[in-house]
């Protein structure tokens, strides 16, 4: 069974200045491969720098690569046009680190949620509230807050509503780049359960961004290590987490808190 999302060789360099000279230009990526099959999670376990958000950018093809492949489903969508792409993108969503940048502090979370489809242009406007309140009751956002404004919320219900959002046009592939690193250990096992009950009742496909390893243990059926701009070591959680190969993957378990896993809980000491 081909993969979901596979990556192939991707590359993507960025001018230094102004000038336009390869030699003078910044390598993101140099050559990355990765792939997650359907309803399964792969951790990208990086520092910062290291090319993991320009990666999640190219995925969800808001950001071109200089070369290389994105087959998502079979199609290259690296090598779509702008049009194609724009078809594409609701199928692949991201949630990001900050959800206070993310949302418009002055819309309510009913607003925020119903955004995606007035966007799309899909439904009534009776119906994208109904759909607003379901996927506000998925997240367990409870109704009475769907009047409140983004700014009115805490940051784990942010968090929840970025969620939320990102589910309203039924995604097969969520980038969810830092989105539990700010929020503290007990909201980030809250929203991190949601997630894994997200995924097994939707069957969600995601790639899990993150400098955390406790997290990523977590998480993840397969994690990979990045490091300056490429994939240097992956593999089953289990197996990077017992025998890391890599000194970047070495070093950045040395930087994880240890931890404890129970159901339902997380817990760093």
């Amino acid at each position: 069974m081909q993969p979901l999302l596979r990556v192939e060789n991707l590359v993507k360099h960025y001018a230094a200045g102004r000038s336009a000279s390869l030699k003078d230009k910044l390598t993101a990526l140099d050559g990355v491969s990765l792939s997650i099959p359907s309803g399964e999670t792969l951790a990208l376990v990086g520092e910062s720098g290291s090319g993991k958000s320009t990666l999640a950018l190219c995925i969800a093809c808001l950001e071109p690569p200089t070369s290389g492949s994105i087959w998502f489903e079979g199609i290259d969508a690296a090598a779509l046009g702008e049009n194609q792409q724009c078809l594409l993108r609701p199928q692949i969503q991201l949630v990001f680190q900050d959800p206070a940048s993310s949302l418009n502090p002055r819309w309510t979370a009913l607003d925020i949620v119903s955004e995606p489809f007035l966007v799309q242009g899909r439904f009534t406007k009776p119906d994208r509230a109904v759909r607003a309140l379901q996927l506000l009751d998925r997240v367990a956002i409870p109704r009475k807050m769907a009047a409140r404004r983004a700014d009115e919320l805490s940051g784990g219900q942010k968090q929840r509503l970025a969620i939320a959002r990102a589910l309203a046009l039924e995604p097969k592939l969520l980038i969810l780049d830092e989105a539990l690193s700010a929020l503290d250990c007990s909201v980030q096992a809250q929203i991190s359960n949601l997630l894994l009950d997200l995924q097994s009742s939707l069957g969600l496909t995601y790639l899990f961004i993150t400098h955390d390893f406790a997290m990523a243990a977590h998480m993840a059926d397969q994690i990979a290590v990045m490091y300056q701009g490429r994939i240097v070591e992956s593999g089953p959680s289990e197996k990077i987490l017992s025998s890391p190969n890599h000194e970047a993957t070495r070093s950045l378990m040395a930087a994880t808190p240890r931890f404890i896993e129970t159901p339902g809980v997380l817990v760093h000491f």
